[in-house]
């Protein structure tokens, strides 16, 4: 199951998945409404309807469940990443489709609070902060993979370094621009898109 590296018992029988996926979606719920500082394991075990103990025979402690979290969301942007940059033909069309990545992650963060407070969490907590350097590589890995045809082979390894770095920027331009008021926020993310569109551009054939 996804994020099960993060889960101390993995469970094999259908009830205990559907147990594990009760104690995630009140973590998720939870978070949303107070932030993850404010939660506590009792917390999610009541509003999952599981005792304690069966708690933590799944999970040793909270920062276990928002790394599991936190993988599901990596999941899920990378699968948007993925579905985004098949077939494209011409330098023009990465670089729009790149631009409207950009703006549905940020959208993610602001219409979802439970995942602006978990990426927030990996700032804090080690194990989760090397997840995202990890997961910023994957998506590296997917966005040169993707659009390399569309580059000179002597530019490749340039374009491979700058992959890394664009992918890693942009969770940090989100993280910031969520920090700040909407607006500034807004604005951050406007200039973000534009200084990524000239970066492609450098690369592309047309």
């Amino acid at each position: 199951m996804p994020g099960s590296a993060a889960i101390r018992r993995r469970p094999t029988q259908e009830r205990a998945k559907e147990r594990v996926e009760r104690i995630l979606a009140a973590a998720s719920e939870l978070i949303a409404e107070t932030g993850s500082d404010a939660v506590r394991m009792s917390e999610i075990a009541a509003r999952a309807g599981v005792p304690i103990g069966s708690l933590y025979q799944y999970f040793p402690d909270k920062p276990a469940i928002l790394r599991v979290l936190a993988q599901r969301v990596m999941e899920r942007v990378r699968e948007g990443l993925i579905a985004s940059l098949t077939g494209l033909d011409s330098g023009r069309e990465a670089v729009a489709r790149v631009d409207a990545l950009i703006e549905g992650y940020y959208q993610l963060f602001i219409t979802e609070p439970d995942v602006r407070d978990i990426w927030s969490a990996t700032q804090s907590d080690k194990a989760l902060q090397a997840l995202d350097v990890e997961d910023s590589r994957e998506n590296a890995r997917v966005f040169f993979a993707s659009l390399k045809h569309l580059v000179p082979k002597r530019d490749h390894q340039r374009f491979e370094a700058a992959s890394f770095l664009l992918m890693q920027l942009a969770g940090s331009a989100v993280r910031l621009a969520i920090a700040v008021e909407r607006k500034e926020g807004d604005r951050l993310i406007k200039e973000y898109r534009a200084m990524t569109r000239r970066e492609l551009e450098t690369f592309f054939k047309d």
